[in-house]
């Protein structure tokens, strides 16, 4: 059985930043209680993990093994 290479991933287009009101109707979609005087903050939060997160999609990661190749027990 061969395995046919995989074909790299296209750039994701940027998502809209977090507004506080985008903020407050996912917390009260996801049923989190959330005071109004935290909706900038945490918006911006999600906003700043975002950034970071699309730093690991520029990343090349084209020979590293899957993770269930991984065997914490071998060295």
């Amino acid at each position: 059985m061969s395995l046919t290479p995989l074909t790299p991933l296209q750039p994701l287009t940027p998502l809209p930043g977090h507004t506080p009101q985008s903020t407050a109707a996912a917390a009260e979609r996801a049923g989190v209680p959330l005071r109004g005087d935290r909706h900038p903050v945490v918006a911006a939060t999600a906003d700043h993990i975002l950034t970071v997160v699309s730093r690991l999609r520029e990343l090349d990661l084209a020979d590293t093994p899957p993770a269930p190749s991984y065997r914490a027990d071998e060295r």
